[in-house]
């Protein structure tokens, strides 16, 4: 496992997207047990989960509730494990995904995950996506708060454009660690933020990252395609062209790829299956050549 910085922590260069455990189509309890357990065993030391990761209607924290199970009843060492947490999103019994960014539900919420993560202070704290009824600096200034009462020890923001970056990082300094956007081969709006985040030291945390590649998990379970399938037509033939020749899975290259894209890059792909988060941990030492990339930039049309 090959490793990157978040916030000065030392992170794998892969992390464990956490929230196909907890929704639609989640797997038993033993199978996503097992998932978390997989990862830790490859070396994975960023878990991402949050409140809002639950079925529609539900109790919010289940996905919470299970890392924190899965890491208690791990039987290595998980003292360097990096959990991050996010607030400001629900999952009402409609199956829609809403936004509260209020101070007051933004603290309630980390008190909660608090509680259910079982920890002093949460390693990364995210707000999980602005509310457009709440100035934002608002909601970055309850982040503020949270991290002078010493509840979480450093702190992101997600789903943001290149202001709301910068007006986070103005008031919080270098306290802002990280942001987590959508991207990947075939989603690239956060182009910009990225470019940002690497100017200001900023982790950049894609989620989704195997979109093109792989089915998201907000559009129901992902299913891998064995190197061999050329049926697919996903418009990034490049991608698995390249893992035919290498002898790996596209998810692997898509990931290798993304890792190439810029050193605060640190992918956090989605699993429900102990197998698939070892594929996606192993992309943390398939070094692409110059020509692999280019190749695989040129159809991804990075810079077009």
């Amino acid at each position: 496992m090959r490793y990157r910085t978040v916030g000065g922590l030392r992170v794998s260069s892969v992390g464990l997207g956490a929230m196909p455990l907890s929704i639609e189509g989640r797997p038993d309890e033993g199978r996503a047990m097992a998932t978390v357990h997989a990862a830790l065993d490859a070396g994975v030391t960023l878990l991402d989960t949050a409140d809002s990761y639950h079925l529609p209607g539900e109790e919010p924290g289940h996905n919470e509730r299970l890392v924190a199970r899965a890491l208690a009843t791990y039987g290595g060492d998980t003292a360097d494990v990096l959990v991050t947490t996010k607030g400001g999103r629900g999952r009402p019994a409609d199956g829609s995904w809403t936004v509260t960014g209020s101070p007051r539900h933004l603290k309630s919420a980390a008190e909660a995950s608090l509680k259910r993560l079982g920890v002093e202070a949460i390693g990364l704290y995210q707000l999980h996506k602005p509310d457009p009824a709440v100035p934002f600096e608002e909601s970055v200034g309850a982040l503020r708060d949270l991290l002078d009462e010493g509840k979480i020890r450093h702190a992101g923001i997600s789903n943001t454009d290149v202001g709301q970056i910068r007006r986070a990082h103005a008031l919080l300094g270098d306290r802002l660690v990280s942001v987590q956007n959508r991207y990947s081969p075939a989603v690239r709006d956060s182009e910009p933020e990225l470019r940002l985040c690497a100017e200001l030291g900023l982790a950049f945390l894609p989620w989704s990252p195997l979109g093109g590649i792989s089915r998201s998990s907000l559009d129901g379970p992902s299913r891998r395609l064995p190197p061999e399938d050329t049926g697919h037509s996903t418009g990034l033939d490049a991608f698995h062209a390249v893992a035919r020749e290498r002898g790996v899975s596209p998810q692997q290259v898509c990931l290798a790829w993304l890792l190439a894209r810029s050193p605060v890059v640190v992918p956090i792909p989605g699993a429900s299956r102990p197998g698939t988060i070892r594929d996606s941990a192993g992309a943390a030492d398939l070094e692409l050549t110059p020509e692999e990339v280019a190749r695989l930039e040129v159809e991804a049309g990075v810079g077009s």
